[in-house]
């Protein structure tokens, strides 16, 4: 009989490690008591430096003892209260152990004040996890023997087997983050790096990278839905009037994304692109997952299956986590007040309000949902799902208020260049392979808002062409951006309803005006069914000239009796869309570009369409466009960086298209997801050695 070798090295190592731990935390302890006032290791007669000594050393390893064993029951037991509060409770439940820790000390006299143990305990904890952090990261093999525990562990409890040999497949989307921005980011400067290096080595090795087209709502709700459950049809805007029920839909209200993951999920019946062993994380749907965390669609849903937040356990269980995020959120929220006062002291132009609630939203996207669907997805890849689809939105809120360009979403792509990095190295030690595809939902386009750049909103424009008051007071029309409505989902708070009210029918307060980027919509409550432009005419005689002439309008889209679709332009102009005909001496969707007409004139037929959509001006020479909305990065129609995506692709898939072929539509994205994802699951297609061939050249 064979005696097994005792891994002496590693038990070794692993009590260096569990030593040094603790005795960084015995230093920080006696640190702490030496600076704090009502934080002490010793009796008010005082006691010798041995005792002091031992007072920390064994308050430090009590703390530990208590952490490790205690917290994640306790986290489990408070995970019913929503997640930010949560967040908050992290420090006082801390703050409780290390009390507990110096009460079971048998040495010396340690004591401190609650509010001072909350302080000391996140010290602590933030020094002890970054020491392990740092000698996990030197020791590579520990890291991976770490990394293959924690996978045993949740296959067990999940009643797993032997892990597939079959790829699984990570779907990172970086919302907002177009295909220009992105090509920039990954080439090198002269004598510097790239932007964001770890995207840099993926697609100078492993990926290819290629644009796709978005639909005319360039925006999270259509193409999300789209991507995840096949079909984004009778989605028009971010937001919309239904005649029918008199509601106003919002793709980022929970119970709006609720009913349109309804709809799709009827009308493909299929699932979506999770529902083989999936998990979604960060989205506006499910894609048909069971496995949700930060999701809008089940968000406001009570159940075992569909409760959003059950991935916090798995970050909030070690209570480092919490201290790094806390401290993370609070610089966050500095940094965003310290961008706005030196934008505001320079005078920068274009430029939107950034007070109010604005910079905890931005904390809250940019390091709370970041950090939470980081952890998730690292632990998806240890519990060997199949597939997820996780998104960061944090560009995408900070562009909407600096600009797609700004100083300030350069420093949020670094970041999200580390989260990435991160996952990336996660995957080479999963149990089994997994391949890592990035993409982005949409891009943003430049430029002054319309209230900003013409001195009134699209609504007072809309009034002042239908004969009603204007207010003489400029109304800004508040932003859109995804995050504020996973803040407030988080924090279990009421939908937001504002100017997006239901309106009741018979009384006449004048048209809605919505507006998505720089996508206006129009509707007329108190008129049944979709009016078509000789009713409008007959009714409100000088709107659509005071729109189609106004020099900040692009192009607006109604329906005539006589040719079905009409875009109107400046001039008498005019875009039969089923035709193709242009009337006039200009075509006013030439400016936006190649597979416009194709775009508006699907949304044209969707059965909700608003009796009037508008869509900005575009300036080809600087791709500036105006949003309706308080955004000087907007997205949500056609013109410029908006409406241009992309997919990083490992080269070991099939290609997203054929050659001079381009990608068009979030539907067309799901077949091509799809596709892949199918790939993944034959045997035979198992990745091989890492291809080091130079990419071929991608479209322009």
């Amino acid at each position: 009989m064979r005696v097994p070798r005792i891994p002496w090295r590693r038990l070794g190592a692993a009590a260096l490690r569990v030593g040094a731990v603790w005795l960084v935390s015995t230093l920080t302890m006696l640190v702490l008591a030496g600076v704090l006032p009502d934080f002490r290791l010793q009796s008010a007669g005082g006691d010798s430096a041995t005792v002091i000594g031992i007072t920390a050393a064994a308050g430090a390893g009590a703390f530990g003892l208590l952490s490790a064993l205690v917290w994640p029951l306790l986290v489990r037991a408070f995970l019913l209260v929503p997640a930010l509060v949560l967040g908050l409770l992290v420090f006082f439940l801390n703050g409780s152990l290390l009390w507990l820790a110096l009460s079971l000390v048998p040495y010396g006299r340690g004591s401190t004040d609650p509010t001072m143990a909350v302080v000391v305990a996140a010290a602590m904890s933030a020094s002890s996890s970054a020491t392990n952090a740092f000698l996990a990261v030197r020791d590579d093999r520990a890291y991976r023997h770490r990394l293959a525990r924690i996978a045993v562990r949740r296959r067990r409890r999940e009643g797993g087997g032997a892990p597939p040999t079959t790829p699984g497949t990570v779907f990172l989307q970086l919302d907002g983050l177009g295909y220009e921005v992105l090509k920039e980011a990954l080439e090198a400067p002269e004598g510097g790096e790239p932007l964001m290096p770890a995207l840099a080595s993926l697609y100078g090795r492993t990926h290819r990278l290629t644009r796709w087209r978005t639909d005319w709502s360039s925006q999270t709700g259509a193409s999300q839905l789209g991507i995840l459950h096949g079909s984004n049809e009778d989605v028009p805007a971010f937001r919309w009037y239904e005649k029918e029920t008199g509601e106003v839909v919002v793709s980022n209200r929970p119970t709006s994304a609720a009913e349109l993951q309804r709809r799709a999920v009827e009308r493909t019946g299929d699932r979506g692109l999770l529902a083989q062993d999936g998990a979604s994380r960060g989205n506006l749907f499910t894609g048909g997952a069971r496995q949700v965390a930060l999701v809008l669609s089940v968000s406001a849903r009570r159940g075992k299956e569909t409760r959003s937040r059950a991935g916090y356990f798995a970050y909030f269980s070690d209570p480092a986590n919490a201290t790094r995020t806390a401290v993370s959120f609070v610089a966050e929220v500095g940094r965003e007040i310290a961008q706005s006062v030196r934008a505001r002291l320079r005078r920068e132009r274009p430029r939107v309000g950034r007070g109010g609630l604005y910079p905890f939203v931005r904390a809250f996207a940019t390091v709370v949902e970041r950090d939470v669907v980081v952890a998730a997805v690292l632990g998806d890849m240890l519990s060997c799902r199949t597939a997820v689809y996780a998104d960061l939105v944090g560009y995408d809120e900070v562009a909407h208020h600096s600009g797609p360009r700004g100083r300030d979403t350069r420093q949020v792509l670094r970041r999200l260049d580390r989260s990435v990095r991160l996952i990336a190295k996660v995957a080479e030690h999963a149990p089994r392979p997994y391949r890592l595809v990035l993409l982005s939902d949409h891009g943003q386009s430049p430029g002054a808002t319309f209230a900003e750049a013409y001195g009134l909103t699209l609504e007072d424009l809309v009034r002042a062409g239908s004969g009603l008051d204007v207010p003489r007071r400029v109304r800004r029309t508040a932003s859109g951006a995804e995050a504020r409505a996973a803040a407030r989902a988080a924090l279990r708070r009421p939908e937001e309803r504002g100017q997006e009210a239901p309106r009741r029918p018979g009384r006449d307060r004048g048209p809605i005006v919505l507006a998505s980027g720089n996508l206006g919509l129009i509707s007329f409550p108190d008129v049944p069914g979709r009016l078509t432009r000789e009713r409008i005419d007959a009714l409100r005689p000088a709107l659509l000239p005071t729109l189609a002439e106004h020099q900040g309008i692009g192009f607006v889209l109604v329906e005539s009796e006589r040719h079905g679709p009409l875009v109107l332009g400046a001039g008498g102009c005019e875009h039969r869309l089923v035709t193709g005909e242009v009337v006039g001496p200009r075509d006013p969707l030439a400016p936006f570009g190649p597979g416009a007409a194709e775009a508006v004139l699907r949304t044209a037929r969707f059965s909700n369409v608003p009796d009037i959509m508008v869509n900005s001006a575009y300036d080809p020479a600087t791709g500036a466009v105006h949003a309706f909305e308080e955004q000087i990065g907007s997205h949500g129609g056609l013109g410029g960086e908006q409406s241009h995506a992309f997919l990083l692709s490992p080269l070991e898939l099939s290609p997203p298209v054929g050659p001079g072929e381009e990608l068009v539509g979030a539907e067309a994205v799901h077949r091509v997801l799809s596709r892949w994802l199918a790939e993944s699951a034959e045997p035979r297609l198992l990745p091989g050695p890492r291809q080091l061939e130079p990419l071929p050249a991608t479209p322009a």
